[in-house]
This record gives C-alpha cells, structure tokens and sequence, in this order.
C-alpha cells in the first residue's frame, strides 16, 4: 500500500494497558491514518493530545480525543495539547514562510529537504536528520526535481516569544492552515 504521494503507506499503533496492568495495543481506532491537503503538501495527523501532559488512563480519553480531531482537524498546532503530523512534500515544493508558537521536533524520513529560515540561513536535512524549531520563521522545500520528502514533525505547546517589545506570533503567510482538507 502507498501514500497518496507514492511513498510507502505505514501504520500507526496505539498502546494501552489490559485491566492487569499489563501493555497491549489498542484496538479502539484502524492502525491506517487519513490523508488530507495542507495547499500543495499531503498531510497525516498521526496522533494529538488535548492535554499537556497527556491522560493516557485505561478510559483512552486521548484516544477519543485524537478521534475526534481526525473528524474536525485542529489547525497545524494546538495550544493545549500535542500534534504528530506527517508531511510529504511533492519535488520543487515550497512551503510559504510561516511561524506556529510552538516547540518542534522535526525529523526528514525520506528524500532531502531545506529549512530556510527569515534570516536566509538555511540547512539541509537528509534523512534521519532532526530540526529543534522554537517558533521561528521558516520555510520548507524539497530540493530534489523528482523525488518526494517526508517530514515528521511532534508540535508541542510553547508561549509566545519575545524579541524586544516585539510578541512574535503565529504567522502562516498566505498558507491557509486552519484545517487539512480530506483527500
């Protein structure tokens, strides 16, 4: 099975624990994950919490939560809670200049991306290479004519930064990142 851009489809499996307190996984949701469209860029919300720090009690409320997120995404951050997302990048593609107020883990598992940042410096990122991003202005491109990038990102909550007298806050360019749109 593949991903709608061709890369390898892949599964995501959620752990619980049994009424022993032993761990098994959870069957409450389908292991395959929705697509969906953030402009140009193919989108998987792979997990969120509500919370931070999350509830991950017997009742599975994060779970339910994640459901529900699946059926009405959340923006590309959420200020109270985590975002797991997946994105794969189609050749030549960039993404606008964009700031989320958050703290994220940015990893490229497949292909060779470039984080440029505001200030014109950038970096290469081959796989397994990993971005700490504190809420700064960047943007994202695929550097190769032909083949596509995954990127996986954990978007976690952070205050606002100040520079100055300046409140830096979120700023998505023209993108319009209020909700992924279903594929």
């Amino acid at each position: 099975m593949t991903a709608p851009s061709g890369l390898r489809a892949f599964k995501r499996y959620i752990t619980t624990h049994n009424e022993e307190g032993k761990a098994i996984f959870s069957n409450t949701l389908p292991p395959e994950p929705t697509w969906g469209n953030i402009g140009a860029a193919k989108v998987l919300l792979g997990y969120t919490t509500n919370s931070f720090p999350a509830k991950v009690g017997l009742d599975e409320e994060d779970v339910k939560a994640y459901d529900h997120n699946v059926k009405n995404p959340p923006g590309i951050v959420m200020s109270n809670g985590t975002v797991l997302r997946i994105v794969d990048m189609r050749p030549k593609h960039v993404s606008p200049m964009h700031r989320t107020v958050s703290l994220d883990y940015c990893c490229c598992l497949e292909g060779t991306a470039e984080l440029v940042l505001d200030s014109g410096e950038s970096r290469i990122l081959k796989r397994g290479d990993v971005v700490v991003e504190r809420a700064t202005m960047h943007l994202w491109r695929n550097v190769s004519d032909t083949e596509w990038v995954r990127m996986l990102y954990v978007l976690t909550p952070a205050e606002p930064v100040k520079v100055g007298d300046q409140l830096l806050g979120e700023d998505y360019g023209d993108m319009d990142a209020s909700v992924p749109k279903s594929t």
